[in-house]
């Protein structure tokens, strides 16, 4: 499986199989959305995703928010195919809490994606309604949300009231999934969810 990222004991990425996670948590949402120019990252340190992002030539600012510097260091050194995202010249980083940047940068981003680890410890806010809230208010108008949405398999106690208690806030509230073995059940979801706009169901573009 090549090089491994372990955080807190934790398996999060694979050089074997990452891009099976990196690819559909960005293109879901970039490819639904019509004409996105500005793109936030929430996590996601080891930079996989601001890579696959990159790939969309149209998107003309790509901000991520980081708690830990030590995430991107460790990628930069031992997961270069991963943090080549750090690469592209519309990347910005922030080393702060994502929460706090969305409250200071509000109507601001067409796509919003949250690269999050397991809901334990400090992660755990990022599976909660508030920080949806926060997501909403950062979108504008006709944006979209992507969030690592756990596995259907084995997380449906904490999927189903998720999807129930964000649907009150977002127009349009989707689940989808990909295959990828290093994840329990060889499963993995994202939390799709929309502002002003219907569902993304079939790609804008």
């Amino acid at each position: 499986y090549g090089n491994v990222l372990v955080l807190d004991g934790v398996i999060q990425v694979t050089e074997r199989d990452e891009f099976s996670y990196q690819e559909m948590i960005a293109h879901i949402p970039l490819y639904a959305h019509p004409d996105p120019k500005k793109v936030l990252v929430i996590g996601g340190g080891d930079g996989g995703v601001l890579r696959e992002i990159a790939r969309h030539p149209g998107v003309e600012e790509i901000v991520i928010c980081e708690l830990d510097q030590g995430v991107i260091d460790v990628a930069k050194k031992y997961l270069p195919t991963l943090s080549k995202g750090y690469d592209d010249p519309r990347v910005t980083v922030r080393i702060m809490d994502g929460a706090k940047f969305m409250e200071e940068n509000q109507d601001s981003f067409d796509v919003i994606i949250t690269d999050s680890s397991d809901p334990i410890g400090p992660a755990s806010v990022l599976f909660e309604t508030p920080f949806y809230n926060a997501m909403h208010k950062s979108l504008r108008d006709g944006g979209i949300v992507c969030t690592q949405g756990e596995c259907m398999w084995l997380h449906v106690d904490l999927i189903r009231p998720l999807i129930k208690g964000i649907s009150q806030i977002y127009t349009d509230v989707g689940y989808a999934y990909t295959a990828i073995p290093t994840y329990p059940s060889g499963q993995i979801g994202f939390i799709i969810a929309t502002k002003g706009r219907g569902s993304c169901n079939k790609p804008a573009r």
